[in-house]
């Protein structure tokens, strides 16, 4: 891992965030791993990438935290988001309690296994933790159950299970578990 700088994105590299999203996309486990597709992605225009890379780098209420190797490629992402209880996500679904919400986690094939995910979520964690308003009391993500490699990423470093079960938006038939990571 130490090859590689993890830090958060700026505002000007939103190319970068838009070439690491599509490749994300392009990945085979995508369609379990994330809600988006390639085809949606792919017709956003500049202005949405250069909306998201601001947010992501101001560090409010979002964050999103790259490795970047030597030569300067990007070859994984984590973002966090800021959930307020009482309030509902991204998906409508209601939200109990102050948390973090992990999404669009992705390593490039051939990084997979060098510890690249683990610097990622450090800083994640990191940053969350930091925060002073709000003080979230916990990190949650979702799991596709069809997706055991990153639910046993996930369980090894330290999420664990809440028993939560969620339908997959686009495939009611399928589902999502929530892990939750709580603050130390």
């Amino acid at each position: 891992m130490d090859r590689y700088v993890v830090r958060a994105v700026r505002a000007e590299e939103w190319r970068k965030v838009k070439e690491l999203r599509i490749a994300a996309l392009q990945d085979p486990v995508a369609p379990v791993a994330f809600l988006e597709t390639l085809e949606q992605a792919a017709g956003r225009g500049d202005a949405f990438w250069q909306d998201r890379a601001r947010v992501a780098s101001q560090g409010r209420v979002v964050r999103q935290f790259v490795a970047e190797g030597p030569d300067g490629q990007w070859v994984g992402s984590v973002t966090l988001l800021v959930e307020a209880g009482g309030s509902v996500d991204f998906l409508e679904r209601p939200i109990e309690r102050t948390q973090g919400h992990m999404v669009g986690v992705f390593v490039r094939d051939g990084y997979r296994g060098a510890g690249v995910a683990d610097g990622l979520f450090r800083a994640a964690l990191e940053w969350a933790w930091s925060l002073e308003e709000p003080v979230l009391e916990r990190v949650r993500l979702f799991v596709h159950r069809d997706n055991p490699r990153a639910a046993a990423f996930y369980r090894r470093f330290g999420f664990v299970a809440t028993g939560t079960v969620l339908a997959v938006p686009a495939a009611p038939s399928a589902t999502e578990l929530e892990y939750a990571y709580a603050r130390p």
